[in-house]
C-alpha cells in the first residue's frame, strides 16, 4: 500500500463581487499603465483610420448634401439615398464614394491623432491625481475634450481642406472642377494657386466645430461608460465590453452631431467656394457672412442640412475609432478612455 499526501485544491485567484451586482469578477494584480502622448496619439491615429475605410463614403454624401443648393441654385439631392444613389451613377464607388479617401487617413494622423491622443493622455494625468475609486467630474472631461479638439483641428485644417474638396469635387459644374490626383496634389496645388494661408481657409467655423464636438463625443463616451457601468451593473458587467463602448459611442455621437452641425455646413461651404476671379469678391466674406446668406436664402433648417448621414457617418466612425484605441491600449496594456 503506497501512502499518498491528502488531496488539496490548487489555490485560485479570490473572487469579488461588483459592488451593486451578484455577479463575481476575478480579481488580478494586473493594473493598466498609463501611455504616453506619443503612444496615445499613434493608437488615435490608428482606431481612426480603421473607421475611416468603413465611414468614408458617408463623408462624401454629407459634404456634397451641405454643398447641394448653394446660393439658392436648384437642389440636385433629396435625401441621403438620392444623394449615394446619384454618386453612384455618376462616378462608381471608387471614384464616386471614396474619393479623398488619402486626405482622410492624413486627417487621422493630424487631427484624429491628436483629437484622441491629447484627451486619453489628459485622462491619464488626471486619473493618476486621484485617489483610487474618484471619479473625475464630467464638467472636467467636457474640458479635455474641447481641449484635444481645438488644437487638433488647428493642426488638421489643411487635411480637413482637402478633404472637403476632393469629396464635393464631381458634385462641382465641369468648368470649375478641380481633379486633383491625391491629397498631395491637393494641399501643393492650393498652395500655389491661393496662398499658405488658402490651407486654413474655413478655420474658425471648423476649430469652432472640432472643439464642440470632441468635448461632447470624448466626455460624453467616457461619463457614460462609467455612469452606466456603475447604476447598472447587471446590464453592462464590464467597463470594457463592446456592449457598454456601443452604447456610449452612440449617445455621444448623438449630442455631438446636434451640436456641432451648423459649423459644420458653413465650414463645408467656406472650404469649397470657388476662388473668385480677378475684380470679383469672394461667395463668402467669412464664417458670419456664409451662415447670414445661407439663412436667408434657404431658411434655418439649413444648419442641419446633411444631419442624417452626418449622424450615420459620426456614429459608426467613433464606435468603431474608440473601439478600436481602446482595443488596441488595453492589448498593450494600457488604460482604456
Amino acid at each position: 500500500r503506497i501512502d499518498r499526501p491528502p488531496f488539496s485544491p490548487s489555490p485560485r485567484q479570490p473572487r469579488t463581487l461588483h459592488p451593486r451586482s451578484s455577479k463575481p469578477i476575478m480579481a488580478t494584480d494586473t493594473k493598466p499603465k498609463p501611455a504616453g502622448l506619443g503612444v496615445r496619439m499613434v493608437l488615435g491615429a490608428l482606431g481612426g483610420m480603421g473607421a475611416a475605410c468603413v465611414c468614408h463614403p458617408l463623408d462624401v454624401i454629407r459634404v456634397q448634401m451641405q454643398i447641394d443648393g448653394v446660393s439658392g441654385g436648384a437642389r440636385a439631392y433629396s435625401g441621403p439615398l438620392d444623394a449615394a444613389s446619384k454618386i453612384y451613377a455618376r462616378k462608381g464607388i471608387v471614384a464616386g464614394l471614396y474619393p479623398g479617401i488619402d486626405a482622410a487617413f492624413l486627417r487621422q494622423w493630424t487631427y484624429g491623432a491628436c483629437r484622441v491622443g491629447i484627451y486619453a493622455f489628459l485622462l491619464d494625468k488626471a486619473q493618476q491625481g486621484k485617489e483610487k475609486g474618484t471619479a473625475i467630474p464630467f464638467s472636467q472631461k467636457l474640458l479635455m475634450g474641447s481641449t484635444a479638439g481645438a488644437i487638433g483641428s488647428f493642426v488638421g485644417v489643411p487635411a480637413e481642406l482637402a478633404l472637403v474638396r476632393m469629396s464635393a469635387d464631381s458634385k462641382l459644374p465641369p468648368a470649375e472642377q478641380r481633379h486633383y490626383r491625391h491629397v498631395g496634389d491637393c494641399i501643393m496645388r492650393t498652395a500655389r494657386e491661393e496662398g499658405a494661408t488658402a490651407l486654413w481657409k474655413g478655420g474658425t467655423p471648423t476649430i469652432i466645430r472640432a472643439t464642440l464636438l470632441s468635448s461632447a463625443v470624448l466626455g460624453c463616451y467616457s461619463e457614460v461608460k462609467e455612469q452606466l457601468h456603475t447604476k447598472l451593473p447587471t446590464v453592462f458587467p464590464d467597463k470594457n465590453g463592446i456592449p457598454l463602448m456601443f452604447t456610449g459611442t452612440v449617445f455621444a455621437s448623438f449630442v455631438a452631431n446636434g451640436v456641432s452641425n451648423p459649423f459644420d455646413v458653413v465650414k463645408s461651404r467656406v472650404q469649397n467656394m470657388p476662388r473668385p476671379q480677378p475684380g470679383q469678391q469672394p461667395q463668402y466674406a467669412g464664417m458670419a457672412d456664409c451662415f447670414v446668406k445661407s439663412v436667408k436664402g434657404e431658411g434655418p433648417m439649413v444648419l442641419m442640412r446633411g444631419f442624417v448621414p452626418a449622424f450615420l457617418k459620426l456614429a459608426p466612425y467613433t464606435t468603431i475609432s474608440l473601439i478600436l484605441t481602446d482595443n488596441l491600449a488595453r492589448t498593450l496594456g494600457y488604460s482604456t478612455m
